[in-house]
């Protein structure tokens, strides 16, 4: 059905009209910050309002589509079969919300290191919003494939104007390595577009309506290929990863928190949305071979971690690690591992990003994100000492915090049938303790390498890492509302019944 009031469209073009406005008072920075804080809570609020309505909403009849509580359906092109289908599940519901929640965080992050080109930076980041709640909800594998490209333009400005280091580099590596996959997928795109037409007649980009067709063994595998290609690039997965530590590391701030929090969850959406339900048999057929790769990647980012001395890298190649188990849940493709999949894309959104932001509070304050460069931080910052233990235990996955629960979710449903990948990937969650603990050790603990005068958390830091830190607790303690939101799309998706 349609919605009476288009909120999903407001969700997705409330972003970027606030960024165009941003520049029509762009030589005032203080009302640049507020304004664009002021849409970004606007938003937050609304996605939050849906959150809280949600057993409301799932009550709403959808003739069309199972699952879907909202949809907006217009016509847009219709010579190309080209529509404007938007909708949302329990599952877009939650990407929609750590989307809104991670682009504000971004904002808070930036608010005293953004000295240069402010309303431009404000404005990407509203931009970049956008385009990622159009890939949340979009319907239409066109509509989706645009939102795709808008996403990727304003990451490439980020890391290229406000970088450090190689960011020119680093910038350019991004844009290549998602290109490469944007323009497989296109193609694959329009060969599903050609095969459904073909068959029925009818020439269309909306999912539901590819959805029935059929392809056989061959075309399948190289049609799934390419979109595995594409999103496992954006995961992203061993060995197609080799983008994400130098964009993390000459990123700012805010480019490390959005990129971790919300970018690298695009890529496993898109499998989960359209991958796995366009082509199921050839999803089937190289299960074996994602899994390989995410338990290869759950190994290898953690040896890697380990010997990394900038902060940032280490966090980085963590996050490859993290994402090796949403994928080892995603090919599983059992309801409790995809449940543990799309609930550790949101508990990684969120402790990786307060990882980011602390690893950037750090160096706007000391200048360097060498760990031997400190030392005896837990006597010194202990506000942000105590933020960073805990977000880096949660990372580590310690029982009572908000990753653990995935992980074991994701374990425990991919167990039957995969007794060898879930015992490797085991070793994916005593690893991350090591150089956890090293992590920890050598940053807060032992003597300090040399002295350093650093302020604690101001009270604009402190109250977002609170809040983060405050979901984390309470994912980690109460997961139940939030797998309840996942029981009809996840259930309907691997076939059984909601």
């Amino acid at each position: 059905m349609n919605s009476g009031l288009p909120i999903l469209s407001i969700l997705i073009f409330l972003p970027l009209l606030g960024g165009l406005c941003l520049f029509a008072f762009r030589q005032q920075e203080a009302w640049v910050r507020r304004f664009a804080l002021g849409v970004g809570l606007v938003e937050l609020l609304l996605a939050g309002w849906l959150t809280w309505q949600a057993g409301t909403l799932a009550n709403l009849p959808t003739t069309d589509l199972p699952g879907f509580f909202l949809l907006e359906d217009l016509p847009w092109i219709d010579r190309f079969g080209i529509r404007y289908l938007v909708g949302m599940d329990g599952i877009s519901l939650l990407m929609v919300l750590l989307t809104a929640f991670v682009t504000v965080v971004g904002m808070v992050v930036s608010w005293q290191a953004v000295r240069t080109r402010v309303a431009l930076h404000y404005a990407l980041l509203l931009i970049m919003a956008s385009g990622i709640m159009g890939v949340f909800l979009s319907l239409d594998l066109f509509l989706f494939y645009l939102f795709w490209e808008v996403m990727l333009i304003p990451m490439f400005f980020l890391i290229g104007i406000w970088g450090h280091g190689r960011n020119v580099y680093s910038a350019v590596k991004f844009f290549l390595y998602t290109l490469a996959g944007s323009l497989l997928m296109l193609l694959a795109v329009i060969g599903i577009y050609l095969l459904h037409g073909a068959q029925s007649g009818i020439y269309t980009f909306s999912l539901p309506a590819l959805i029935g067709t059929r392809v056989d063994t061959g075309a399948g595998l190289w049609l799934y290929g390419a979109f595995l290609f594409a999103f496992a690039i954006k995961f992203p997965l061993f060995p197609l990863h080799t983008w994400l530590p130098d964009a993390h590391t000459d990123a700012p701030t805010a480019g490390s928190v959005v990129l971790a929090g919300l970018l690298l969850k695009t890529g496993a959406y898109g499998l989960v949305r359209f991958g796995y339900p366009l082509f199921p048999e050839a999803a089937r057929t190289l299960a074996p071979l994602l899994m390989v790769l995410a338990v290869t990647g759950i190994l290898y980012a953690s040896w890697i971690a380990f010997a990394q001395t900038d902060m940032k890298r280490l966090v980085a190649y963590s996050s490859v690690g993290h994402m090796g188990f949403v994928a080892l849940g995603i090919a599983s493709w059992t309801p409790v591992a995809l449940s543990g999949a799309l609930m550790q894309m949101v508990n990684h959104g969120v402790t990786t990003a307060a990882l980011f932001a602390l690893v950037g509070m750090l160096d706007e304050r000391s200048g360097t994100r060498e760990i031997g460069a400190f030392g005896g931080l837990w006597g010194k910052v202990p506000v942000l000492s105590f933020f960073f233990l805990l977000f880096a235990m949660a990372s580590a996955g310690l029982p009572g915090l908000n990753n653990f629960v995935g992980e074991f979710l994701i374990l425990t449903g991919s167990f039957r049938g995969h007794h060898l990948a879930v015992a490797l990937a085991f070793l994916g969650i005593v690893l991350p303790l090591v150089y956890t603990v090293r992590l920890l050790q050598e940053v807060l603990f032992q003597n300090e390498s040399r002295p350093l005068t650093l302020p604690d958390l101001s009270l604009r830091e402190g109250s977002v890492l609170t809040v983060m830190a405050l979901i984390d607790l309470y994912l980690g303690l109460h997961p139940k509302p939030l797998l309840d939101l996942l029981k009809v799309p996840v259930a309907l998706l691997t076939g059984g019944t909601p």
